[in-house]
């Protein structure tokens, strides 16, 4: 269930809700006038979630180069970077 408070709580009550944002790792929804305005979390909630939608992205570039045909096998890639690299 998601945790709901009001502007004036996020006003009145900053570190309260700050720590609930650290405490339990989920966002706080802020209402404005009883109604949905904005969501706060946590720096490390927030950078999890960005971290994850990079991932799912990058992934996403994978799959997308498998399906039209970019892809070498990995012998090939290994033996191009040894000879490149070769101290």
């Amino acid at each position: 269930m998601p945790t709901i408070r009001s502007s004036t709580d996020l006003r009145n009550h900053y570190n309260e809700i700050s720590t609930l944002c650290h405490e339990t790792m989920e966002p706080v929804f802020i209402t404005k006038n009883g109604r949905g305005d904005i969501v706060t979390m946590s720096m490390e909630s927030y950078e999890q979630l960005t971290g994850r939608y990079e991932l799912y992205g990058l992934i996403q570039e994978g799959l997308d180069d498998i399906e039209a045909g970019r892809t070498r096998p990995a012998g090939e890639v290994m033996d191009e970077l040894i000879r490149k690299y070769k101290v």
